[in-house]
């Protein structure tokens, strides 16, 4: 079954070519993406959708989640809103509830969560683990996780639970734990942070992940200078994601870690700086520095965090709203960030036939037919029109969800 999507008036590939075509069109066949260029020279299909001369851009690519959880943090919001500052210790609170739901309850909260989010044009999540924070609960977490999202990511190491000895909790994490969540996840994920994980127990983390094939991540530089982002770094990671409050020398080693990279023919990856503007709001930390990121060479991320204590929302519109707004990013540049930057974060940039694996958060030929279409004209009125629900249609993996 093939399916012509025309009479769009933009559209936005992103990816390698960045193009941003008029008057256009784009075939779907299968999952995949068949064709794409001018409406006037587009092949027949099986079915032809009229796009209304709206825009169309990749569907968004939302690396960074935490979606298996239970329970309610508004208070806590409420208190940080009336001037409280915001600390690591308020994940204890979601730990307990997470613990005493059942598998049923969470996964059908997890379902939903999703379904808000590709309501929303969000085509392809990832979420972690890191609610449970104990052997039974992290691996049950995990299980469930790969049951509703396309990636999942360990992160044991989200906090010391409260009584617990952090160098014993440490071992468990790079131990036990971890051959308990490993059928289940792709990544693994360490909180570097004051009052979570210190740079060394984050080496032992990230190490023995490394060891178990898992690729890498980390919370970084969320609530002031730290050893994130070179740790992240000097491991490889594929993202370390927060980034608000980086060095001079931080933004370098981003940067420099993608030099001698060649999109078109693979070679050493270096590690996306992930940003996430609506935690930023609601911790009311400063927002993370994308614009002198992009400009130094970094390859950037925008991601919601969606998670029940700093940033419950998984409207990635919202997040490329503030890009734009706030952190003076283009409206291509946040587009691009939220699509391509994802799936750059997720190593989902590329793919075939031959791996089972297509790319994700680009529109080209051979790509997953992920598309987004706004109810809209171009992708400007993203900005333009904040807060305004533009997603008029959605298609995940060929398959129209909205």
């Amino acid at each position: 079954m093939s399916t012509l999507i025309t009479n769009i008036a933009e559209l936005m590939t992103q990816g390698l070519d960045h193009r941003v075509l008029k008057n256009a069109a784009v075939v779907v066949e299968g999952e995949r993406i068949a064709w794409l260029g001018a409406a006037a020279g587009a092949p027949a299909a099986d079915e032809v959708v009229d796009a209304g001369g709206r825009a169309v851009l990749p569907g968004w690519v939302d690396s960074h989640t935490h979606l298996i959880f239970a329970g309610d943090r508004s208070a806590e919001f409420e208190a940080r809103m009336a001037g409280e500052s915001y600390s690591a210790g308020g994940i204890a609170v979601t730990t307990g509830a997470t613990r005493n739901a059942s598998d049923f309850e969470l996964t059908r909260l997890a379902m939903g969560r999703v379904a808000e989010a590709v309501a929303q044009g969000t085509t392809y999540l990832e979420t972690k683990t890191g609610y449970g924070l104990d052997v039974e609960n992290e691996a049950r977490s995990a299980r469930i996780a790969s049951s509703v999202v396309d990636e999942v990511t360990y992160l044991g190491a989200h906090l010391v639970p409260a009584g617990r000895d952090a160098e014993e909790y440490t071992d468990l994490v790079c131990g036990p734990m971890l051959s308990a969540v490993r059928p289940y996840v792709r990544w693994a994920d360490v909180f570097c942070e004051r009052g979570a994980f210190t740079e060394d127990q984050s080496r032992r983390v990230l190490q023995a992940c490394r060891q178990a094939g898992l690729g890498l991540r980390v919370h970084g530089n969320q609530l002031g200078e730290g050893p994130g982002v070179q740790l992240a770094v000097e491991f490889g990671a594929a993202s370390v994601d927060h980034v608000n409050y980086v060095s001079g020398a931080d933004v370098e080693a981003l940067a420099g870690s993608w030099a001698g990279w060649d999109p078109g023919s693979g070679g050493k990856r270096g590690t996306v700086a992930t940003c996430l503007p609506a935690c930023d709001l609601s911790t009311r930390q400063p927002l993370a520095p994308g614009r002198e990121l992009l400009d130094a060479g970094a390859q950037l991320a925008l991601a919601s965090n969606c998670n029940p204590g700093t940033s419950y929302t998984s409207s990635m519109a919202f997040c490329v709203t503030t890009a734009v707004l706030q952190m003076r990013l283009s409206v291509h540049e946040a587009v691009r960030a939220a699509t391509y930057g994802g799936a750059l974060a997720l190593g989902r940039d590329t793919g075939n036939d031959a791996d089972g694996e297509r790319a994700v958060g680009s529109i080209a030929v051979g790509h997953r037919a992920d598309l987004h279409v706004l109810n809209a004209p171009s992708a400007t009125h993203l900005a333009y029109r904040p807060g305004i629900p533009l997603t008029h249609a959605v298609w995940r993996a060929g398959v129209r969800a909205r």
